[in-house]
């Protein structure tokens, strides 16, 4: 036995709870090895949890954190916090690395992914099946393998619903119902020219900005999903007549920055990618069958709903197809067209 030896088995044997407190060490090693494996990541969204989009995120990290044993977490940040509230800009973060995952709109996303654009095409996606048809299938593929190339991994899709138009003036029924109105809009030239070309003024601002706008008046309308009308109140702001057109669709995509995603191991990855999964399906599902109960909500607080037929349905695409013959050459023809022949077979 070497003089060290000696020395610590006489030190244990004078001090017994010196041994105890080496073994406790060495039973925390493990485990505190363990804890510092965890991490922590970072979720961007626009919308909190009062809304199904927010609640999305919230289930991814839900999910992420019960099946990783809280090896994994993720953190989410709502209302674009990480990029000082402006949506537009999540993207770019996100592929500076300033936000580590984030679930995107696809509208939002679109500056910088103009295949994104697609999905913003007005009156292509009829139903929710031909949106389906859409994020399920080749379409669906491609615009992955184009947000992949601007550096950013798409792991799944989710929904924020179809995007109805609101105003305070009259009942929107015809194009020409919309002429001189003010319409606020988000910031994409593809939303400026649909509303140009259906005669309204459209008039781009942020959601922070456009309560405020609508209250003194100083737009007419807005267009977005009955779950933002509904919970967002927006029939307190003077929004009298609602149109159900659902002109245009926004999926929703959860993604991660490429070098967050090439940091990560097999098992991390495949957990992140059947949790979004997993979220996706599951905030799809509740926020259609939610549809039903909003507009009831609607209704009852004596909004005026119009909903339009197939004749009225027609007026409305006829009038937009200058927004196709400008768009289609940016999102890419065969894109549009491989979307067009899904549509018609999911029909």
């Amino acid at each position: 036995m070497t003089l060290l030896a000696e020395h610590i088995t006489a030190t244990t044997r004078r001090r017994p709870f010196l041994a105890t407190g080496l073994l406790g060490l060495a039973l925390m090693t493990p485990l505190m090895a363990n804890n510092a494996q965890a991490r922590e990541l970072s979720v961007s969204t626009v919308l909190s949890d009062a809304f199904p989009w927010g609640q999305a995120a919230e289930k991814w990290a839900e999910l992420v954190k019960e099946r990783s044993g809280g090896e994994l977490t993720l953190r989410v940040y709502p209302n674009a916090q990480l990029v000082a509230g402006d949506q537009t800009k999540e993207f770019s973060a996100m592929r500076q690395g300033l936000i580590d995952l984030a679930v995107g709109s696809t509208i939002n996303w679109s500056p910088q992914v103009p295949e994104l654009n697609l999905f913003s095409l007005p009156f292509l996606m009829p139903d929710h099946a031909a949106i389906d048809a859409l994020t399920q299938g080749e379409s669906g593929k491609q615009v992955f393998a184009a947000i992949e190339s601007k550096g950013i991994v798409p792991l799944a899709w989710g929904e924020n619903g179809f995007r109805e138009v609101s105003n305070s003036s009259r009942p929107i029924e015809a194009p020409e119902d919309l002429k001189g109105l003010k319409i606020r809009v988000v910031g994409s030239p593809l939303f400026q020219d649909t509303f140009t070309a259906l005669g309204a003024n459209p008039t781009q601002m942020s959601w922070a900005d456009a309560k405020p706008a609508l209250t003194t008046g100083a737009v007419d309308g807005q267009e977005n999903p009955l779950s933002v009308f509904d919970v967002a109140r927006i029939d307190q702001v003077g929004q009298a007549h609602l149109t159900l057109w659902h002109y245009m669709a926004d999926p929703l995509i959860f993604a991660a920055n490429q070098r967050v995603w090439k940091s990560l191991n097999e098992e991390e990855r495949t957990l992140l990618t059947e949790t979004a999964k997993e979220a996706g399906a599951w905030e799809t599902a509740m926020s259609r069958e939610g549809n039903a109960q909003r507009l009831t909500d609607i209704e009852s607080r004596g909004v005026n709903v119009i909903t339009l037929d197939e004749d009225a349905m027609q007026a409305f695409r006829d009038a937009t197809q200058s927004v196709y013959a400008n768009w289609t050459p940016k999102i890419g023809e065969a894109l549009v067209e491989t979307a067009r022949t899904e549509v018609a077979a999911s029909r």
